[in-house]
């Protein structure tokens, strides 16, 4: 009788760690190497402790209870819940580098590392230094503008 509780319940814990693992932790991780491995160990013991009839019903039950689950959570249209369905559109500093010219001086308001703020004009803005860290508070002034990057150096 105990074999007939192992394996049976590695099995299911096995299925359902994969179920788990396909419907809430999309991609491969430890809950779905486990359930598959869970699974893969209980067909192994049925054909051990039963033989090779009762080990094939045990491979035949889970592959079916696999292509069912997937059918209806398909044709439910489960999957589209975990879907997404929007994308942002803006991107930083759109529009606000219309001000702004080359060598204009301001002051990092955060450290830059190499990204972080910084004031010019009264306004602030994301910037970028050319991969040095710059301390808060620094004098700066900008080098670049490429498309909405603002590309800063420190004064010396």
């Amino acid at each position: 009788m105990a074999e007939w509780i192992t394996v049976i319940s590695l099995v299911v814990l096995g299925l359902i760690f994969v179920l788990i693992e396909l419907l809430f932790i999309p991609g491969t991780t430890v809950v779905g190497i486990l359930g598959f491995v869970s699974t893969v160990v209980g067909i192994y013991l049925s054909f051990d402790y039963f033989g090779g009839g009762t080990g094939w019903w045990f491979t035949l039950g889970s592959t079916l209870f696999f292509a069912i689950s997937f059918y209806f959570s398909f044709k439910s249209r489960t999957w589209e819940r975990f879907s997404l369905k929007s994308s942002m559109q803006g991107k930083v500093n759109e529009g606000l580098t219309v001000g702004l010219k080359v060598e204009d001086e301001g002051v990092a308001v955060s450290t830059l590392k190499p990204v972080g703020k910084a004031e010019f004009n009264d306004k602030e803005y994301e910037v970028r230094s050319f991969g040095s860290y710059i301390e808060a508070g620094t004098k700066i002034k900008i080098a670049k503008i490429e498309m909405n990057n603002i590309l800063v150096e420190p004064i010396q």
